[in-house]
């Protein structure tokens, strides 16, 4: 639905958000005409001093600082003791065992299906969904094995269908 500008007297349809406050959760509707005026006007840090706008731009580019200083010096604690053993103890990294493997029916479907091991269940639909209408026996026309690639087909996505947990 297309506003009305919402500068005093003006018809036009209002086509451009510009935002009413720093919170950005309420907007006006303006024209172009009048957005850019606005917006040349508008001051994201209108009535906020220097140090105000400082720990702004802080908060925004490094999260809110913590507020339990016990807090921050144990996490901090916590990664210096890891630099350290990954530095000093290297064999113990080393024992850790290896991630773990994907099954082997599910990189043979995955193959099947022509994806990557680090395919998503999304990438799975669409390929399937392609390789299906390509290869469906009521729409496979000139293709020899069509049936036996459907079923293939068909059973590799019901095994990745498993594997990722879907119904």
């Amino acid at each position: 639905m297309i506003k009305k500008c919402d500068h005093a007297g003006c018809t036009k349809a209002g086509t451009c958000r510009a935002p009413k406050s720093r919170d950005l959760k309420e907007y006006w509707f303006f024209c172009q005409e009048h957005a850019a005026e606005y917006n040349k006007n508008w001051n994201f840090y209108a009535n906020m001093t220097a140090d105000e706008i400082e720990d702004d731009w802080e908060r925004q580019t490094f999260g809110a600082p913590l507020r339990d200083k016990n807090a921050a010096n144990a996490d901090a604690a916590d990664y210096v003791k890891f630099i350290n053993d990954f530095i000093s103890g290297r064999s113990e990294f080393d024992r850790r065992p290896a991630p773990s493997k994907t099954p082997g029916p599910v990189t043979a479907a995955l193959k099947t299906l022509g994806l990557a091991p680090t395919a998503a269940w999304r990438d799975v639909g669409v390929k399937y969904r392609a390789l299906a209408k390509k290869y469906h026996p009521d729409t496979a026309r000139g293709i020899d094995n069509a049936a036996a690639e459907f079923a293939k087909i068909t059973a590799a996505y019901e095994t990745l269908k498993k594997y990722f947990g879907k119904k």
